[in-house]
């Protein structure tokens, strides 16, 4: 089954959804403001995507941590920051299979899905 990660008021989630939708694929989506993001996810994220990607460093959330979290992020503490501040983690997360997929782009999701 593909699952969808976000927080469901994102512009580029609903583009995601949308997108999924009209094309007719089924898909769960985990919604971080209401399931959170347990440490177990955290550590699955960060053991299939790499920090760089998952992290997103342009957005609010990542401007209003310390600049000490900022500057020693690293794959030991990720986990935590992650399941604090779920804003901080890039969207959608697309997951199928073994397969995964950072950010909204048509092409791209269409070449991942097509090869699953």
């Amino acid at each position: 089954m593909l699952t969808i990660y976000g927080i469901a008021n994102c512009d580029t989630i609903k583009k995601t959804r949308r997108w999924l939708e009209a094309a007719g694929y089924e898909f769960e989506f985990h919604d971080y403001k209401k399931l959170g993001c347990s440490a177990e996810l955290a550590e699955t994220l960060i053991a299939n995507i790499p920090l760089e990607e998952l992290v997103n460093k342009r957005g609010t959330t990542w401007r209003k941590l310390s600049e000490h979290e900022k500057e020693n992020l690293t794959l030991s503490n990720a986990a935590a920051l992650i399941q604090r501040e779920t804003s901080v983690i890039k969207r959608p997360i697309i997951h199928n299979g073994d397969k995964w997929q950072v950010g909204f782009n048509e092409d791209a999701l269409r070449a991942f899905l097509s090869n699953n």
